[in-house]
């Protein structure tokens, strides 16, 4: 084997094992989020196709349930309480012995009689004598749950007081957020890679800087320079969402204008003199030119800006509040996580959820991402 050769198999290899990694934990919260809640809290996602096995405990009838039958008395019920879903392999009346006694067989009651439970749950309880009990004694079981799954646990997130308005909050934020930088950055990125002005270097070498310009640190003095703004001229309540369209608009304008810039400087250069020579202005040129050949740099960016707007707290807390009508679908799952970060399965069909949007944007111009990208990075 050619040492060319290894070097594509070891390639391939890595490869392989970046896009598990990746993938992995993506399909384990699918998986996990489809699953039944009970099961969901007792095993991992990796045994969603296994029957699992999960310790139970019911509180069975008082004397005021029994009936006599035959001559004798009998208190009877189901340990399941109607769900159907699982099989009882044996159960015990202690935590330490929940499998003393196999299904279908019958066991002594401290409270006198003796106690048979099926494999379906169903128990009777007989005594010759009569019950006087008046508190019910626990029975612990152990039950076997065949693979389930369900979509309850979606139902139950979307149906939460305020998530459908936050869900659509999200895109009204997002979807601006995301167009506004792109055709600011779009005719900025034209001038600066095929118009002739002076300072045009300085310009080019400003927005690189503001790169790492990070930002919680231009957060809050925006948001101060936002506020007085809105209250000369006359806003009661600057938290808007134009507010967060311009605060988003201004973080992702230098990325845009820097990949935007570089992927058209590096287009024909004979096309755009072509043009000047047959008379076409620089609009002309950019409209029906520059921007249909720029179409993989702008779906490059488009994933970037949607991603980080969509999955976006702090701005949106800064500059939006915790206002329920205003809420973004990332704040009002987070406050429903806080209430109710115990239910498993509500955190995983709530994660979920906040993924699958961008998911269907990156797979819809992925085939764009990689030829913008590197177009719009290497000059």
């Amino acid at each position: 084997m050619s040492r060319l050769d290894m070097g594509k198999i070891i390639t391939h290899v890595a490869l392989l094992f970046l896009v598990l990694i990746w993938t992995l934990p993506t399909a384990g919260l699918l998986i996990s989020s489809l699953r039944d809640k009970d099961q969901l809290a007792v095993s991992g996602w990796w045994t969603a196709l296994t029957t699992s096995e999960t310790l139970g405990v019911s509180r069975i009838g008082t004397a005021s349930d029994q009936e006599l039958e035959g001559g004798e008395y009998v208190i009877s019920g189901n340990l399941f309480e109607g769900d159907t879903n699982k099989t009882l392999s044996a159960f015990g009346l202690s935590n330490g012995e929940p499998a003393a006694t196999p299904a279908g067989d019958s066991m002594e009651m401290r409270d006198g009689g003796v106690i048979t439970v099926s494999g379906n749950g169903d128990f009777r309880w007989v005594s010759p004598t009569e019950f006087t009990h008046t508190r019910g004694p626990r029975v612990f079981y152990l039950a076997k749950i065949p693979p389930r799954f369900t979509i309850d646990n979606y139902i139950e997130v979307l149906t939460s007081n305020g998530v459908g308005r936050s869900f659509i909050n999200s895109f009204t934020v997002t979807i601006p957020a995301t167009v506004i930088p792109i055709l600011i950055a779009a005719f900025a990125a034209y001038a600066l890679a095929w118009m002739r002005f002076p300072f045009r270097g300085v310009l080019v070498a400003l927005v690189v800087g503001l790169l790492v310009v990070p930002l919680q640190m231009s957060l809050i003095p925006l948001l101060t320079l936002y506020n007085q703004i809105a209250n000369a001229f006359g806003a009661a309540d600057g938290k808007t969402y134009l507010g967060i369209w311009l605060a988003h608009t201004a973080f992702g304008l230098p990325l845009a204008i820097y990949l935007l810039r570089n992927y058209m400087a590096g287009l024909p250069k004979e096309i755009m003199e072509s043009a000047r020579m047959d008379g076409a202005s620089h609009f002309k040129i950019f409209t029906t030119m520059v921007l249909p050949l720029s179409f993989p740099a702008l779906a490059s960016f488009s994933i970037f800006q949607f991603l980080w707007v969509w999955n976006d707290l702090l701005v949106a807390m800064v500059f939006l509040g915790a206002q329920d009508s205003k809420l973004v679908l990332t704040g009002k799952l987070v406050s429903l996580l806080g209430s109710r970060g115990n239910n498993w399965e509500i955190l995983t069909a709530g994660a979920f959820i906040t993924i699958v949007v961008p998911l269907i944007v990156f797979f819809a111009l992925q085939r764009y991402f990689v030829r913008g990208l590197l177009a719009g990075s290497v000059k």
